[in-house]
């Protein structure tokens, strides 16, 4: 059954997509997730976020954001990249985090990457987006059930990401975070935000052509 809201003084339903369980779940569904995105330190917060995420709930990242924010300088790439034995340390006994070394000290490898990624893409964007020839791919599912756990697209991505050293990027992660970051539209077709999503995607391909 799909998630809904019943707009106040009306028999407005708005429908989300089915697998939006609660209120941070569904801020984070209407306001971020499948909007496509192309600045530099939101697609760095978002690949270190999935990563953290193997082996958990969403949610559970969800609730911890503020706390990786702050512990991770804003998700700033160069200041991630900077961080030190001693700062891993700290945030290895940080309970505002998923306290697990390797998911830390990946966070700060993949910063790494990204920089070497910049350098010679011009930005991270450039090089993520490029393997959806920068337009969103847009699926029309029925049901999120129907979507795949990982595909060609993010097979190709995963292993991009692991030759330039990033960890905690298998092609499942990376179908996960494609999906977060629109490069694909995930939305169901009854989704009140599909249909956004898919229009700021085709707006986001007319400024590449022209």
């Amino acid at each position: 059954m799909l998630a809904s809201d019943i707009t106040t003084g009306s028999a407005k339903l708005t429908q989300r997509c089915n697998w939006v369980s609660s209120e941070a779940l569904a801020h984070y569904h209407d306001a971020e997730w499948g909007v496509p995105s192309r600045d530099d330190q939101h697609l760095f917060e978002l690949l270190v976020l999935e990563g953290a995420q193997a082996g958990l709930s969403w949610s559970t990242i969800l609730n911890k954001r503020a706390g990786y924010r702050r512990a991770f300088a804003d998700f700033d790439i160069d200041k991630v990249a900077r961080f030190t034995p001693a700062q891993v340390e700290r945030l290895v006994v940080d309970e505002s985090i998923v306290r697990h070394r390797g998911k830390i000290e990946s966070a700060i490898t993949n910063a790494r990457a990204v920089q070497q990624i910049q350098a010679e893409h011009g930005s991270f964007a450039n090089f993520i987006w490029s393997f959806v020839d920068n337009t969103p791919i847009q699926n029309e599912w029925a049901s999120y059930k129907e979507a795949p756990a990982s595909t060609e697209v993010s097979d190709a991505l995963s292993k991009a990401l692991k030759r330039y050293g990033c960890k905690f990027v298998g092609s499942t992660i990376c179908y996960a975070f494609m999906q977060a970051v629109g490069m694909v539209n995930d939305h169901e077709a009854t989704c009140m935000c599909r249909a956004r999503c898919a229009a700021l995607g085709k707006k986001g391909r007319a400024r590449k052509a022209g």
